[in-house]
């Protein structure tokens, strides 16, 4: 089966790409890395924008990043436990927090930019007031590690998750209060919250989704085979993007809960993702050291499913780019640009393992089919002066009915699959 091909590779880190964020416009991109820096990097030409961002004296390994609302200031988490704040346009550290005490695995920001959250290996959970740069919440979570943390769009609350207590946790933010626990049976190790407040995403091997409302669980998404790492979800909370101890990135429709297109394959561990601010860009960090860029926008055309990409707005796709050819770089700074065309499929095959992958290019599938596509669901914005109109779900095969109602013996042979792979439930911690 052919596999889908990044549409850029990005080389340069001497380590594992721990995190990336998406800058406003599509044209850049920064990734985290455990060699111990930042680095900006510019798509559109190819480059590495400037020097490595480093702490003056500091060696520690970057374990997570997270980009302010406003995009002109980046979080990042350090093997040493410290926190630091980026200036986005001088690349250097404008403040630092220094009271955990163990790996800092995870941060993020309130919706206003005012607050930043983190949590460690050490279980603990901090709360702390960018503008006065002091921490205004410190307890314990119940977690023996803190795998994530992820803010409420409201600022009301914030979630963790996390090995042993296996569960998520939902926290008032001024309080420090528990507010409500919702049970795992493995390690949390990533979570994601819709921006319209109404639902919320966790990580284990599986993929489940919580109404906020109510806090009972509304939907599992399956497909990965091994410890979800990380999650980015579109603008408009309808595609949701998952990366995996099992080398791959996946797509979901969370207005239907099915996945979209196929895996996108790595070599390694993918550990982190983030959507352009349009949704037609993926970018995803591996522990091969390398960050890679996605075309989304030739997947959903791929799916006939362009109607999931967010309506575009006047600031959001000012200085979208379509990417070229990639500049010549020093050795050891190297965006690859795979040609695949204006807006290629971006599929390869591997019929000969001595040859160069070859990109084909396929012919655009209307969304909308006058024959045989039934129209159910239309949903008008009258501000974007836009019409989505979805299509029908096709009902279940008959594969995927036997898939829903296994027989015994498969029953059984699953339970024992299970059961294995819940062996090294703290798999999270690297």
């Amino acid at each position: 089966m052919p596999v889908v091909a990044p549409r850029q590779i990005i080389r340069g880190h001497a380590d594992w790409v721990r995190g990336v964020v998406h800058l406003r416009g599509g044209q850049y991109i920064i990734t985290g890395s455990r060699d111990g820096s930042l680095r900006q990097w510019d798509l559109k030409k190819g480059t590495q924008m400037g020097d490595d961002w480093r702490d003056v004296g500091d060696k520690a390994a970057v374990w997570t990043i997270a980009l302010s609302p406003d995009g002109n200031t980046v979080a990042s988490g350090s093997w040493d436990g410290t926190v630091r704040l980026w200036d986005v346009k001088m690349g250097n550290v404008v403040a630092k927090w220094t009271e955990h005490a163990e790996v800092m695995r995870s941060v993020c920001w309130n919706a206003d930019g005012k607050q930043v959250v983190s949590g460690s290996l050490g279980g603990m959970a901090r709360v702390w007031d960018v503008q006065s740069g002091e921490r205004v919440l410190a307890f314990k979570t119940g977690h023996q590690y803190v795998f994530a943390v992820i803010c409420s769009p409201d600022s009301t609350k914030f979630a963790t998750g996390g090995f042993n207590e296996n569960a998520v946790k939902i926290w008032d933010t001024k309080t420090g209060e528990l507010v409500t626990t919702l049970e795992h049976d493995r390690s949390v190790c990533s979570l994601a919250w819709t921006s319209d407040g109404k639902r919320l995403i966790s990580g284990s091997i599986s993929i489940r989704i919580f109404d906020t409302a109510t806090w009972r669980e509304i939907a599992t998404l399956e497909g990965h085979k091994s410890w979800v790492r990380a999650f980015s979800l579109s603008r408009d909370n309808r595609l949701l993007a998952s990366t995996s101890s099992d080398n791959t990135a996946r797509l979901w429709n969370i207005d239907s809960n099915l996945p979209v297109g196929r895996p996108l394959q790595h070599p390694e561990d993918v550990h982190c993702v983030a959507f352009s601010a349009d949704g037609k860009l993926l970018a995803t960090g591996c522990e091969d050291n390398m960050a890679y860029v996605w075309d989304i926008y030739a997947i959903l055309r791929e799916a006939a499913l362009e109607v999931l990409l967010p309506i575009p707005d006047t600031d959001d796709t000012q200085g979208t780019i379509q990417l070229g050819d990639a500049h010549r770089l020093p050795q050891g700074y190297l965006i690859d640009d795979i040609p695949d065309g204006a807006h290629s499929s971006a599929t390869r095959h591997h019929s000969n393992t001595n040859e160069i992958p070859q990109l084909q290019q396929r012919s655009r599938q209307n969304s909308i089919s006058r024959h045989g596509r039934s129209l159910v669901g239309v949903a008008a914005q009258q501000d974007k002066r836009a019409l989505v109109v979805a299509p029908r779900p096709q009902p279940p095969t008959a594969q995927a009915k036997r898939t829903k109602n296994p027989k015994w013996w498969v029953r059984i042979v699953l339970f024992l699959c299970c059961v294995s792979t819940a062996t090294g439930d703290n798999h999270c911690t690297t």
